[in-house]
């Protein structure tokens, strides 16, 4: 059963992001180690602290329902999520961006039903901007601003702005070849998703690997802000599968 988004739960879960967040940043600005994991991944303490708050801080605000982080699963702990509603938790979307020191990394939590996710927060800690989505709409708010409603636009006329990755951009400009494009903003993890929520871009194709926990919380705002991502053919972008992998998909507007 899903819980009840009322503003005190909502504002809970964005405090849980936060507190993430600031965890991060206290690593970030040290010369913290990097280690590799078996698919060939950085991973830091970063990660892992972060993490284990945002699952300690769940298991308390809502003890029904099971989570998967990507760490944990990684070591092996896979929740049984057959009930169908169930949080999808990436600590440190963006490690690579985070490794490099460039601030384009973000806290990704999601919640899933039914393969769809219907709430989403994206923390971006170094630039203290928060997005979160959901049966209420889609917002966004800087630390010590009013919370603003965001959408997603209609793409103008005269092209489109394409939010890509820095180091994934396999077959995109062939795929691009199709549309008229007048920008191209480049950054990292799902702050691309957030973007085109924002109406800030149009579209984001990706045609390499990612995760479900990459990319579920972005879907969760750009689908409240009235955006959609999709796999390339068109068909629905479903979480939950026996494999974590996610096929190619895009992102867009309106």
């Amino acid at each position: 059963m899903l819980p009840d988004f009322n503003n005190a739960f909502v504002e809970a879960l964005l405090d849980l992001s936060i507190e993430a967040g600031d965890a991060i940043l206290e690593i970030y600005h040290t010369d913290f180690d990097i280690r590799t994991k078996e698919d060939s991944s950085p991973v830091t303490e970063a990660d892992e602290k972060a993490e284990a708050i945002i699952l300690a801080g769940l298991a308390k605000l809502a003890p029904d329902i099971p989570a998967i982080g990507e760490e944990a699963f990684t070591a092996g702990k896979r929740p049984d999520i057959s009930g169908g509603v169930f949080w999808l938790v990436d600590a440190l979307d963006g490690t690579k961006e985070f490794v490099n020191k460039r601030d384009e990394f973000t806290v990704n939590i999601a919640l899933i039903e039914n393969g769809l996710p219907v709430f989403g927060i994206v923390h971006v800690p170094a630039k203290s901007r928060t997005y979160w989505g959901g049966p209420f709409g889609a917002f966004v708010r800087d630390l010590g601003v009013e919370k603003q409603a965001i959408q997603a636009r209609q793409p103008a006329n005269d092209g489109i702005v394409v939010a890509t990755s820095r180091s994934h951009r396999d077959g995109e400009e062939e795929f691009l070849s199709d549309y008229r494009v007048k920008e191209v903003i480049i950054t990292g993890s799902s702050i691309k998703i957030c973007l085109i929520a924002a109406g800030e871009a149009d579209l984001y194709p990706r045609l390499g690997p990612t995760s479900e926990w990459d990319i579920a919380a972005g879907h969760a705002v750009l689908a409240a802000a009235g955006g959609s991502i999709t796999k390339i053919d068109g068909s629905p972008f479903v979480y939950g599968k026996e494999n974590i992998l996610n096929p190619h998909f895009i992102a867009k507007g309106r």
